[in-house]
């Protein structure tokens, strides 16, 4: 089995009947790890797919394999990839990572000037934002929208997240920040003219040397 088992799209109105397979996933998948999450029921996961906002992995059987959706806070200067989940039938073909980049091209395309932040305690999400660029940051570097925290409460960690006043808890916090991005770009950039010009002057002395020999 290889990915190209598999399509990877955005999820529309077609896809809503699979969202209580989904979120029942998500708490098996929590329980099993015994880690906290936020819950979120079918109803939501619909929500988004209608909105356009959720990327799935169906098996050409149409079998659903994967799933991660899009949250916004802030008035759209944060974006959250939440909810990523793999069907235990399918893991280990590379789909956590496959869906996590779609929907994080995704949220660039909606929400190209938002800054895109996770919350998680699993070691395999953390791989994959730090391949897409995300780094880690202080729960002070995320957006400070009290209906983001408030979808922490369903959370089995909840007691330590407001006994810590927010600071910190069990999950990482990642972000990945467009300004930053586009910084790191034109300092390369420039590191790279530089070089360029450098070599060019090189390549122009070693010219007028030549010229000026006389065999």
């Amino acid at each position: 089995m290889t990915l190209q088992d598999f399509d990877i799209i955005v999820a529309s109105e077609k896809h809503v009947d699979y969202a209580p397979q989904i979120c029942d996933e998500m708490a098996a998948s929590a329980k099993a790890r015994g880690t906290g999450i936020a819950q979120r029921s079918p109803e939501y996961v619909a929500n988004k797919m209608l909105e356009g906002k959720a990327v799935i992995a169906l098996h050409k059987d149409g079998t659903w394999a994967g799933f991660c959706y899009i949250e916004t806070w802030s008035h759209g200067d944060f974006v959250a990839n939440s909810g990523l989940i793999v069907n235990p039938e399918f893991r280990k073909v590379g789909l956590a990572k496959a869906v996590k980049m779609a929907v994080f091209q995704l949220s660039r395309n909606k929400y190209p000037h938002a800054k895109i932040f996770g919350l998680t305690t699993g070691l395999a999400v953390m791989k994959i934002n730090s391949e897409l660029g995300y780094e880690p940051v202080t729960y002070s570097e995320l957006t400070q929208d009290e209906d983001f925290w408030k979808g922490c409460r369903s959370c089995v960690n909840y007691d330590i997240l407001t006994s810590k006043e927010r600071k910190n808890c069990m999950c990482t916090a990642m972000l990945w920040d467009p300004e930053d991005k586009q910084k790191q770009l034109e300092e390369n950039l420039k590191k790279i003219t530089h070089k360029a010009t450098l070599l060019e002057r090189i390549e122009n002395a070693l010219k007028k040397s030549l010229k000026n020999i006389h065999f």
